[in-house]
């Protein structure tokens, strides 16, 4: 929001500097990030007429001007403005005058002929082209043909003036408009505020009766609608003291009734629309939710397709506008426009909001009804607006107005105690004193039981329901700066993490030890994420939690599973050439739960990895592939005091190459899947590198967790090493072998690790050779060799009998 100083004096004599103003402002909560002066460096620039245009002789594109500017002299200006007119009046650079930027004029001469000022754009005059009409955007600007000659600009302009950018929190709509930021500033001061001018006579003889009739179908969306009728329109430009504010906001002028509605809008924060009257069937306006598949063609001349959760004005024959966000082509007031219709309205701010999203079109009067406005305030400034057509001459205001308000606004009294004041700010604030500033900002208040204070909140202030929210009134009225600096007191406690908190911080630890990135990923995700990772339709994975009012398709779901985010972050680094890395995510997911409306949440670990870790002078490249993420898994159960972990084969998990993936268990609790990405799902994310992944229950992880980690003392007795071959049909996975070797061995069979495996024409089809080195120890004792030979004879006796295993001599 944009405010203009000298505007904002038509209402409160604010008595100091612009500076001075945003400085007080932003301390009491009304935040100003920026005062410009757009006419600072603007010197003698003049207003001027254009008697005559001749052709330059020796250029096509330069014309001579002979140009009046009032003092009886016509001056010789060479300019290639291609919107130059006979009798049109411009702002002119004399020469020693100075532009925006710091140019000064001088004398010159273009291809021979002299040139003794310039004509100026408005962007050299300092104001912002978007704010200039299209035809005079790239050319000079034109002033109203009823200027006087020889003036100065800056005045005329607005270029004396300084404009404050305010930053106002969501909160704070009411200071969408100048009126708002003026009576903040009067509460500020202690100074008057006056209210704009808002009686006017009605033409002689006229009636609204039986001209305008509105239906509120739904009034849950629109809960007041006021319009007002204007004859005789004369649609012209408007005054420049007009197109000076519109600018100052800026917003670009257009005509005049346009104008009328965008400087109420700006001035009371009410958004008003303008519709000719005779392109409205019967002068009906109905206010109602859209019909499936209706469009309309909005003032931008784009066809918009509307749902039945969109609000829409229309007439009997169809709509005529979407409800707060923009008006239709066909009532659209124009030249020919003889009787306009005006409208003030509330529309629901959740309405608007999704709209506005949903048709990717917002606009000032979408921001402030998004924001919620006044509801007390819309035939006020319907009157406004009568007010301004009749002053400027536009046309006539015909008696009456309809306004249909089948929801009336109780105003909110809410209970303020003297003592929760002092609480809250560190500081006593006299009762008295807290009346005062209350008041001064708007809020009426009366005596309660005993100390308390009824404040009735003005219908503006729709931020304001709660005593903690009077209570910051007090506090923005009072002065942040009286408020004394405190060192804070009371009994302290030592901080401590808590036995989930210390597992999380180790795990994350681990990881980032083992060379893995950490990443976090956005929890909404696209449904397209499950047809890209295979999942059937019976999937559990897809039944997802969908967001009521999503930002895009592509989050529109809540996550089930962390891959997505993963295989995304991967597919993004690898497209800009970074082939090569390991990632992980601790993060939750969510899992609807039938007949409650909160999800279950759990927090799942998931790691991927692509490509090979750098090599050095001194070190192999090594491949991030599924081994490189099984050894980060057993550094991790290691890490954690997880049981051992084994792994079973996964054939069920369509993102995972079929071959290639294994279930991790630990004591017969299934805790994730580890594997190969499958080669379809690469290609549907458009991954064009081989990548692993596992994503594992964090919270099974969490609970089989140990705490402390557990020492043993080092062994006193030598052990003995023994190697067996087994020969065991293909089906057989390794760890199925492992299990019955470690079952079989006995509590002093210490560790087992697969060195070999064979297939060859020793070996009979369908079968292969894996070899296992054994190593035994006893903790109170040197082991003989017909102890650890009888724990081999049952190694192989066992997996004969479990596996149909035989030992290869």
């Amino acid at each position: 929001m944009r405010v203009s100083l000298k505007w904002l004096r038509d209402y409160v004599d604010v008595p100091l500097e612009a500076e001075e103003l945003a400085e007080r402002l932003t301390m009491a909560g009304v935040a100003v990030g920026a005062v410009y002066r757009p006419g600072r460096e603007v010197a003698g620039v003049v207003t001027g007429r254009i008697e005559r245009v001749e052709p330059h002789p020796n250029a096509d594109k330069l014309v001579v001007c002979r140009v009046n500017t009032g003092d009886g002299e016509l001056r010789q200006i060479v300019t290639g403005a291609p919107n130059v007119r006979e009798g049109q009046v411009v702002p002119v650079a004399l020469e020693g005058a100075r532009l925006a930027g710091g140019a000064v004029i001088k004398r010159a001469r273009f291809r021979g002929v002299e040139s003794c000022g310039m004509l100026c754009s408005g962007q050299e005059l300092g104001l912002d082209p978007k704010t200039m009409p299209p035809d005079q955007a790239h050319g000079i600007m034109v002033l109203p043909p009823d200027t006087p000659l020889g003036a100065d600009v800056r005045p005329l302009l607005g270029l004396d003036d300084a404009i404050l950018e305010l930053d106002l929190t969501p909160n704070r709509g009411d200071c969408l408009s100048v009126i708002g930021v003026a009576r903040e500033v009067a509460a500020l001061l202690g100074l008057p505020l006056r209210l704009p001018e808002t009686e006017v006579a009605a033409a002689p003889g006229s009636s609204l009766e039986g001209r305008v009739r509105v239906d509120i179908l739904d009034p849950g969306l629109c809960r007041r609608y006021v319009a007002l009728l204007f004859t005789g329109i004369k649609v012209g430009p408007s005054p420049l003291w007009l197109q000076e504010r519109l600018r100052a906001a800026g917003m670009r002028p257009i005509s005049n009734v346009v104008d009328i509605t965008n400087y109420v809008m700006l001035e009371m924060g009410q958004p008003l629309h303008a519709f000719d009257y005779r392109a409205l069937k019967d002068g009906h306006i109905i206010v109602r939710r859209a019909q499936p598949g209706e469009t309309v063609v909005t003032l931008d001349g784009v066809e918009r397709r509307l749902d039945p959760e969109m609000l829409v004005i229309a007439d009997p024959g169809g709509p005529v506008a979407i409800a707060g966000i923009m008006g239709g082509l066909h009532t659209e007031v124009t030249e020919k426009t003889a009787e306009v219709l005006l409208e003030s309205a509330y529309f629901n701010p959740t309405s608007i909001r999704r709209t506005s999203r949903a048709l990717g079109l917002r606009s000032e009067a979408s921001l402030r009804f998004e924001k919620g406005i006044d509801l007390e305030g819309c035939l006020a400034a319907a009157r406004r607006a009568a007010y301004l057509v009749a002053r400027l001459g536009v046309g006539e205001v015909v008696a009456g107005a309809v306004d249909n308000y089948p929801l009336p606004q109780e105003r909110r009294v809410v209970v303020l105690r003297p003592e929760r004041v002092a609480q809250v700010l560190g500081v006593d604030v006299p009762p008295q004193e807290t009346r005062e500033l209350l008041g001064r900002l708007g809020f009426e208040v009366r005596e309660g039981e005993g100390r308390q204070m009824l404040v009735k909140v003005p219908s503006y202030r729709v931020d304001v329901s709660r005593e903690i929210d009077l209570v910051e009134e007090v506090a923005r009225a009072y002065g942040y700066q009286r408020i004394p600096a405190t060192l804070p007191c009371g009994p302290t406690t030592k901080g401590f993490r808590t036995r989930r908190q210390e597992l999380l911080r180790r795990v994350g630890g681990v990881l980032v030890g083992c060379g893995l990135s950490e990443v976090i990923t956005y929890s909404f995700i696209s449904p397209a994420s499950f047809d890209r990772l295979r999942l059937p339709p019976e999937s559990p994975l897809r039944k997802a939690l969908k967001l009521q009012n999503p930002l895009s398709y592509e989050q529109s779901v809540m996550r089930t599973t962390l891959l997505p985010g993963l295989l995304e972050v991967l597919v993004r680094n690898f497209n800009r050439r970074v082939t090569s890395g390991a990632i992980f995510e601790l993060g939750r997911v969510f899992y609807p739960k039938d007949g409650e409306v909160l999800p279950e949440e759990r927090l799942l670990l998931a790691a991927a990895a692509m490509g090979q870790a750098a090599s050095g002078w001194n070190r192999q490249p090594v491949q991030l592939d599924f081994y490189f993420l099984k050894g980060v898994l057993e550094v991790l159960a290691e890490r954690l005091g997880l049981p051992a972990l084994d792994y079973e084969r996964e054939r069920q998990n369509p993102a995972f190459h079929p071959g290639r993936a294994a279930r991790v268990v630990a004591e017969g609790r299934e805790l994730g899947v580890l594997g190969e990405i499958h080669p379809d799902v690469l290609e549907d994310y458009g991954l064009g590198a081989r990548a692993c992944a596992f994503e594992l229950d964090l919270e099974a992880v969490l609970e089989m967790a140990t705490r402390e980690p557990r020492y043993q003392p080092l062994p006193r007795y030598p052990g003995v090493r023994r190697d067996i071959a087994l020969v065991v049909p293909r089906e057989v996975s390794c760890g199925e072998i492992l299990r019955v070797i470690r079952e079989a061995g006995g509590e002093n069979l210490r560790q087992v690790q697969l060195f070999d495996v064979y297939e060859g024409r020793q070996i009979k089809k369908g079968y292969r050779s894996m070899a296992f080195s054994l190593f035994f120890q006893a903790v109170d004792r040197t082991l003989t060799d017909e102890e650890v030979a009888a724990r081999v004879e049952a190694i192989s006796a066992a997996a004969a009998r479990e596996l149909g295993a035989e030992l290869r001599r």
